[in-house]
């Protein structure tokens, strides 16, 4: 009998025992309170020219937009183009990111070495889809000349515990893209808490995840600093335990260039030299390009 009962028990399974691994013990309270003092005794040092060029350098412009069109996001593509004319001795944006059905016309038209051509895929904003949609999206973004993807977390596959379907759907969405780099958005505003937060990006690290993103940008609220500093903790103790380097990515939210600042500092802080390049760190804005130029050039700029 009793071995009939313990064939019933539910296994845990491969994800939920690598959570055993870490702390997920967060006091909401105690990481306000750390963010707090990073922002008054650490952000006024970085507050300088060479790391706002720095952030420039790592800005993925973005148009995800109702209105967008092929003639819309051909001219945003453009002005990518035509800023290295205008500004050669700056650094160009990382990356344009767009929906998919415009990977063609970005690929196909931008001129820029080293920008990559992100599209957020796997039924973005809300995830709610079918599996096989998302798959099929994603790898359709990749076959029209997307350089990256984008894709969301199942929040509420999250939040009703259900992390072994999450986790295989990340799986077989980073499988589509092959060997293109995949960022898993967690939309932090409805996790609520630090511990979700925590959880779900090691979930969605351990899942394929090339970087973990804050938001979509199309909730309230999008990026916080305090969601910022439990992700970066966790991509620390990811890292620390399996020596895999995992990218960070806020986005939504950013209004200022002050509020660019705070996220630099907090991944300096936390994370370390090692992440401040373009290739780990990114910034998901549409309208923060043109205010870092402007702040840069020290003439107020409207270029994208």
């Amino acid at each position: 009998m009793s071995e009939h009962t313990h064939h019933h028990e539910p296994e845990t399974s491969k994800y939920e025992q690598a959570l055993e691994k870490y702390d997920l013990n967060l006091s909401d309270e105690a990481v306000k309170e750390a963010v707090a003092k990073i922002i008054a005794e650490k952000v006024p040092e970085n507050d300088t020219t060479e790391v706002k060029r720095f952030l420039m350098g790592s800005v993925e412009l973005t148009s995800l937009s109702t209105t967008d069109s092929e003639e819309s996001i051909l001219r945003f593509t453009e002005r990518v183009n035509a800023f290295e004319d205008t500004y050669p001795d700056l650094p160009h944006v990382a990356t344009i990111c767009v929906y998919p059905c415009f990977a063609q016309i970005v690929s196909q038209s931008l001129e820029v070495e080293g920008v990559e051509v992100a599209c957020v895929s796997g039924s973005f904003p809300s995830s709610q889809a079918l599996i096989e949609v998302k798959v099929a999206e994603t790898a359709l973004a990749i076959k029209d000349g997307a350089t990256e993807i984008d894709i969301v977390m199942s929040v509420g596959k999250f939040l009703s515990g259900d992390y072994e379907t999450l986790c295989d759907e990340i799986s077989e969405q980073k499988a589509a893209c092959g060997d293109h780099k995949m960022k898993v958005i967690l939309e932090t505003g409805c996790l609520k808490t630090a511990a979700n937060i925590k959880k779900a990006s090691l979930l969605a690290m351990y899942a394929g995840a090339d970087y973990i993103k804050t938001s979509t940008g199309k909730l309230e609220p999008a990026a916080t600093p305090e969601a910022a500093y439990v992700m970066c903790q966790a991509i620390k103790e990811y890292y620390d335990e399996t020596g895999i380097q995992i990218g960070f990515k806020p986005a939504g939210g950013m209004h200022t260039v002050h509020d660019a600042l705070v996220y630099y500092t907090i991944v300096k802080e936390v994370l370390g030299e090692k992440w401040l390049t373009n290739q780990w760190l990114r910034l998901g804005t549409s309208r923060l390009a043109n205010l870092l130029l402007s702040e840069v050039t020290g003439e107020e700029v409207k270029f994208f």
